[in-house]
């Protein structure tokens, strides 16, 4: 919950629900799960929230691509009954360091064997955002042994100077 306001972050595996929508918001909510999905350069290292009030959805989170963002916001524009689209995702800076630290990232969480069964699919459950050396883990996982795993295998990864762990359990 941002200011009162129900946020639905990315992920397939849930959704946050604080009080039940009408229906045509969680109409307007599947849909834009769905297309957020669907967009062609979406990746492990984004992270996209949303939020639905009535026809308005706000779009948050970070992307590594320009292009991301802006099909974000193309795609939930086209669903009938989406008045506006609040686009507020942040596109992160290029830096080869950043690059080198999600690589790293990518190989310590997805190739432990514990945590290695998130890694099927296409939409990865664990979203990893790097922002000048600082990482935060994003998305959903089964039990909180894997959300404290998850988190102390960001944690070596040389050249990160912080982990905020944000990933959820899922029920």
């Amino acid at each position: 919950m941002i200011l009162g306001k129900t946020v639905f972050c990315f992920t397939l595996a849930a959704a946050a629900f604080a009080q039940p929508a009408p229906k045509s918001e969680e109409r307007i909510v599947r849909e834009v799960r769905h297309e957020l999905a669907m967009l062609p350069y979406f990746g492990v290292f984004d992270s996209i929230a949303f939020q639905v009030q009535g026809y308005k959805v706000t779009l948050l989170g970070a992307v590594t691509r320009p292009s991301v963002k802006s099909d974000a916001e193309k795609a939930v524009k086209g669903i009938e009954g989406v008045d506006s689209v609040d686009n507020q995702i942040e596109v992160l800076p290029p830096s080869p360091m950043d690059d080198q630290i999600r690589i790293q990232l990518f190989h310590a969480i997805y190739g432990f064997p514990a945590l290695e069964r998130y890694a099927l699919g296409n939409i990865k459950p664990i979203r990893i955002v790097v922002r000048g050396g600082n990482v935060s883990l994003e998305g959903v996982v089964d039990s909180e042994g894997d959300k404290n795993m998850a988190g102390v295998r960001a944690n070596g990864v040389p050249g990160v100077f912080k982990v905020t762990n944000n990933l959820q359990v899922g029920k």
